[in-house]
């Protein structure tokens, strides 16, 4: 019987990833990487790694699927633009988050001449313009759509606001020769969120023009399609194990915490409704598939950060080490950001910068309730998503995944008593996506859903659950 099998490749900022899959047993049959070489040749980095993978696989089959994801040269660099801040700003904001997008800048109300030239010097790779519900605000679109028309941008941009205007804001960018499309609006009414179609239009943009201006193009033969950005095969990955099939049952809620070396990517897929009674929600609804990117929480590009977050001497303290050993491991670090720990002592060192970005990752991304006082007395409110009652939290990144005391890492995910307000994990199972298969089982659920479940239930090893009830062993949430 013919093994029927797909590649799996991620064009990452520093290597090219790549996992070949039996389709049938939904797991992984090898893996290999190489360098990634986005800013000379990519094939460079794509023979090397195919090299690799075929060494451990004794050759290459004839695979079935050939799909690709890329966080390439830094991932997809984006900019929104909406009306309110908490509204359709915020509305934006999520679209292109969920999309896989790096944000780089986002701006409410009107835009002023120098919020446009700025937006023009940062070079986005697309903007998404929203702004006004439907039939709602008209003004503020148009009037950004011309500032943006006037300072020139020559970005492919989104519009998804006001749908009785949409034409006009089309038209405005048009006349200034503006790549422009439109999408149905992020928040069609009053605290109603519709993000999923502006999500589908950045990936189709992201196809089309973002792989060929980080040169992925030049090995578009070697496989059948790059489908989205990275970290939106991760998402894609995680609702389809939250979800499962008529034939494999999903986990439910879930949350998946990326440690890597520039940010922490925290993913959590459930309505995040409050839990306990007589809790109000505040603002608008929380999008079931959330992401949020925790650009000052790098193992390598931001590690001094995290420290001088906790304090150089708490973090000392935390860890085991004199304050000077610290300064010591962070000068290393700085002086080369791909380094990996050689010691024990590094890679303890290591382990309590995973933890302190975990909590405050997580901490950011999960709502919190607060009293409030109001004509009938006290209310607790609660501000962004519940994440207490979240069943399952997986870690993934290289620290998680190779890194000497994961369990402790990433039970600095969870609830803590010390931080009674913030809407943490109380009682999850913690897993590590040992195979990094995450990206994998999401681009492999375009084409084959039951493979791609079984993919990424393959891939995750629970963890001792030991540590889930151990809070004061870990940093407090930020």
């Amino acid at each position: 019987m013919t093994l029927r099998s797909a590649l799996l490749i991620d064009f990452g900022s520093t290597y090219t990833k790549l996992r070949a899959v039996d389709l049938d047993a939904g797991a992984i049959i090898a893996a290999g990487q190489g360098p990634s070489t986005v800013t000379s040749d990519i094939n460079i980095g794509m023979d090397a790694a195919l090299a690799d993978l075929e060494t451990r696989m004794g050759g290459l089959p004839t695979f079935d699927h050939r799909l690709a994801s890329s966080s390439a040269a830094g991932g997809l660099a984006m900019i929104t633009v909406g009306l309110v801040k908490e509204l359709t700003a915020e509305a934006a904001r999520q679209a292109a988050l969920g999309a896989g997008a790096k944000l780089i800048g986002a701006h409410a109300y009107k835009l002023t001449d120098k919020d446009a030239a700025a937006i023009i010097s940062q070079s986005p790779d697309i903007l998404l313009l929203a702004g006004g519900t439907d039939g709602g605000n008209e003004e503020t679109i148009l009037w950004n759509a011309q500032k943006l028309a006037d300072a020139s941008i020559n970005c492919p941009v989104i519009v998804a606001g006001n749908r009785v205007v949409a034409d006009d804001v089309v038209e405005i960018m048009k006349s200034a020769n503006v790549d422009v499309r439109t999408s149905e609006n992020v928040m069609p009414e009053f605290n109603v969120l519709n993000v999923e179609p502006a999500r589908a239009a950045i990936r189709d943009v992201f196809i089309e023009r973002i792989v060929h201006a980080k040169g992925i193009d030049k090995a578009a033969e070697r496989f059948d399609a790059v489908l989205m950005p990275t970290p939106a095969a991760v998402m894609d990955g995680a609702k389809v194990l939250a979800q499962g099939s008529d034939d494999i049952d999903g986990l439910g809620n879930l949350i998946i915490v990326d440690v890597g070396g520039a940010t922490t990517d925290v993913h959590s897929i459930g309505d995040g409704k409050p839990t306990a009674e007589g809790v109000l929600q505040y603002g608008l609804p929380e999008p079931y598939a959330k992401r949020t990117v925790e650009g000052d929480l790098g193992m390598r590009h931001n590690a001094r950060a995290i420290v001088d977050a906790v304090g150089a001497e708490n973090f000392a303290a935390e860890a085991g080490f004199t304050a000077e050993y610290v300064e010591a491991l962070l000068q290393n670090i700085d002086a080369d950001v791909e380094r990996i720990p050689e010691t024990e002592a590094e890679a303890m060192f290591d382990s309590a910068l995973a933890s302190n970005a975990v909590s405050r990752a997580i901490a950011r991304h999960a709502g919190r309730i607060e009293i409030k006082q109001s004509v009938t007395g006290p209310v607790t409110v609660q501000y962004g998503k519940d994440l207490t009652t979240t069943g399952t939290v997986i870690g993934t990144g290289g620290v998680l995944v190779h890194g000497h005391t994961p369990e402790k890492t990433l039970a600095a995910a969870l609830y803590d008593d010390r931080s009674p307000e913030s809407l943490r994990p109380k009682n999850p199972t913690l897993m590590i996506d040992r195979g990094y298969a995450l990206y994998a089982a999401g681009l492999l659920a375009a084409v084959d859903k039951f493979a791609a479940l079984k993919l990424a239930h393959n891939s995750l090893t629970p963890l001792d659950s030991t540590n889930k009830e151990t809070t004061h062993d870990r940093p407090p949430a930020a």
